[in-house]
Parts: structure tokens; C-alpha cells; sequence
């Protein structure tokens, strides 16, 4: 009897190794859960791109939309964990964590973490013409008159909502947040001064500074951003403040080690690539591979940790 059960767990790890030294034998599944031409649709098309070459296969990019990408998270979480099925997931992972009382999936346990693709800071800006001309004039005013102070966000629950939120946090004051449903509405209305302020990447705000359209107040990284080295970070003016949004290739959890190993080696040459890196930083964000899953994961929880904390201190209602 003991024998019989060796033989069958011999054989059933020859057969994973195998099956692992085959990976892949067939085209994979790149899923992200925003709309097609948004950042994460076009980052995801960057590294699918280079991942077929890497790998051999053909990576194609699906969108599951819906509920700022849980429809694609909880999509992921449930499928077979063989490798043929990734995910590239955003900052907004970890915020939903924090904004959502109960999920479909665990936000970290129910992946295994790949690596991080790319990083990228919001910039924290106003309309050229606007009387805000430094952080501390923001801060000055939102003092004097709390909650006269306006600025947009993307929507309630989003990175921008809560970077807005940390920022009253930390400086003691009180904004008032106008949120939007997506689209070119919160920019359009800081450009017309009906918003005053608006937290977002540098991909949306970058043309708009140098046109002369906006004014970037502060970069939320902890330093000063590749993509605008003119703007101070806000953190020379709210000690602490930071907030650096992300990407990253994940899979559904159990995944074999030398096939998790296998796109690992992948995604690291993808992200060496001058040409990937080139692209990538076209979306606003910088290059970031993982050292190992472990780091990404680790990295993962202590995001979803901070999103946790802003939401308890604001007060905000979880959905």
C-alpha cells in the first residue's frame, strides 16, 4: 500500500515537472479589469507583447471590466492556476481592499505575486490662472475656510479619492472632494476653475503643465519624478506624504514554482528591454521588477494595509 502511494506521488511530480519544463505549450490569458485604451489596458498590451516573445507563445490581453477591476480580480482568483491565466493588477487593488467590506477573493492571498511591472506618482495640480501657486497657499486656505477647497477624482474609492483624503489627513484639513465617473470631466473642470485642485498621473497632467494649462503643485512620489524633475514633491511640504501608484503581473494562487519561475525570468528581460522600458515610460511610469514573489507580495499587503488606515481615519463609508 505504502509503495503504491510512492509510486503515484512520483509519478505525480514527474508529471508537474514536466508539465512545468513544457510551459508554455499553448497561448495565454493576460487579463486587466479596466477599459480598452486606458493605462492599464496599454501596459498590458506593452508586456503581453513582450512576454510572447520571451516565451514563445502567443499573450493575449482580455478586459473584464467592472467595479474599479474586482470583476477581474475575482474572474482570476477562481481560475486554474497553470500559467495560462496572468493578471496585471494596479494600485487600485489595494484600494478596493480598503473600500469594499467584503470581496469575492483575497486581495493578496488568493495570488501568486509575479512581479511589479512599472510605478508611477500622481501629480497634484491646479489650473495655471488659479490663485493656488504652492501647497502651502492650499493648505493656508483650506485652513481659513475648511472645505471651500475643492478637488476631483476619478470617483469614491479611487487612488485619487484617497490620495485626496490622505493629504487632509496629514495636513489637517478639510477638502471638499467632487468625484467624477472617469473621463476627461475632473481635468476639464480644474482647466475651468469649477474643481480647484485634481490629484492625477503624469500621463493625464504632463501635456497640460507644459502647455501652460495647469500648474503642478507636487509629485506624490518620495522623490522627485524622471517625467517632471521641475516639480518638488508634496512631501517638502506635508512631511510623509506619499503615495506611488503601480502595475504588476500576478496569477491565480497554487501556481507550480518553475512555472512561476519561468515568467519570471520572462518578465525581468521584458522590463530590461530599452524598447519595453521606452513604452512604458510613454504611460507615465517607471520600471520596476520584483527581485521575487515574495517582495511583490509583501509590497502588495502593506498597500492594502495603508488604503486601510486612510479609510478608517477619513471615516469613509466601505461599499
Amino acid at each position: 500500500m505504502i509503495h503504491r502511494i510512492l509510486q503515484a506521488l512520483t509519478l505525480a511530480a514527474f508529471t508537474t515537472l514536466a508539465a512545468a519544463q513544457a510551459y508554455p505549450d499553448k497561448p495565454i490569458t493576460l487579463v486587466q479589469g479596466f477599459a480598452a485604451g486606458g493605462n492599464a489596458d496599454t501596459i498590458a498590451r506593452i508586456v503581453a507583447q513582450g512576454l510572447a516573445r520571451e516565451l514563445g507563445q502567443s499573450v493575449v490581453v482580455e478586459a473584464k471590466t467592472g467595479a474599479g477591476g474586482n470583476v477581474a480580480s475575482a474572474a482570476v482568483a477562481r481560475t486554474r492556476a497553470d500559467g495560462y491565466t496572468l493578471i496585471l493588477l494596479t494600485g487600485g487593488h489595494a484600494v478596493s481592499a480598503a473600500m469594499y467590506k467584503t470581496l469575492a477573493f483575497d486581495p493578496v492571498e488568493d495570488f501568486d505575486w509575479i512581479s511589479m511591472v512599472t510605478r508611477f506618482p500622481f501629480v497634484l495640480a491646479t489650473a495655471q490662472d488659479s490663485p493656488y501657486k504652492s501647497i502651502a497657499d492650499v493648505v493656508r486656505a483650506a485652513k481659513a475656510a475648511p472645505g471651500t477647497v475643492s478637488y476631483s477624482s476619478v470617483g469614491i474609492g479611487s487612488t485619487q479619492h484617497l490620495s485626496g483624503e490622505l493629504m487632509q489627513s496629514m495636513a489637517g484639513v478639510q477638502l471638499n472632494h467632487i468625484p467624477y465617473r472617469g473621463g476627461a470631466a475632473p481635468l476639464q473642470d480644474v482647466l475651468a476653475r469649477r474643481v480647484d485642485l485634481m490629484f492625477d498621473s503624469v500621463t493625464v497632467t504632463k501635456a497640460q503643465v507644459e502647455g501652460g494649462k495647469l500648474r503642478a503643485l507636487g509629485v506624490t512620489s518620495q522623490e522627485r519624478s524622471p517625467f517632471m524633475p521641475g516639480v518638488a514633491p508634496v512631501r517638502e511640504s506635508i512631511p510623509g506624504f506619499e503615495v506611488t501608484s503601480w502595475t504588476a503581473l500576478a496569477a491565480p494562487k497554487g501556481l507550480p514554482a518553475a512555472v512561476a519561475e519561468r515568467l519570471r525570468a520572462a518578465i525581468f528581460k521584458v522590463l530590461s528591454d530599452p524598447a519595453v522600458v521606452k513604452q512604458l515610460e510613454g504611460t507615465g511610469g517607471q520600471t520596476s521588477p520584483s527581485i521575487n514573489g515574495l517582495e511583490m507580495k509583501q509590497y502588495a499587503q502593506s498597500q492594502v494595509g495603508k488604503w486601510k488606515q486612510v479609510v478608517r481615519d477619513a471615516n469613509i463609508p466601505q461599499q
